[in-house]
């Protein structure tokens, strides 16, 4: 799977990052850096939750 951000959507809320730690941050500027583009197939739930409690719906999840 692989995790995608839109930047144009993206407002740096932290929704993922309060999710899933793990796969997202957001820095001191309100910008979102994904640590981990391509995480394991073992962590799908915890990151699906997490894209999907993106209030903007900036976040996608393929494969």
């Amino acid at each position: 799977m692989r995790i995608s951000v839109d930047r144009d959507k993206c407002q740096g809320l932290g929704m993922c990052e309060a999710m899933a730690h793990e796969f997202f941050e957001v820095d001191d500027d309100e910008i979102m850096h994904i640590l981990e583009d391509s995480p394991a197939e073992e962590h799908r739930t915890k990151v699906h939750a997490a894209v999907e409690a993106c209030p903007v719906l900036a976040l996608t999840l393929t494969g």
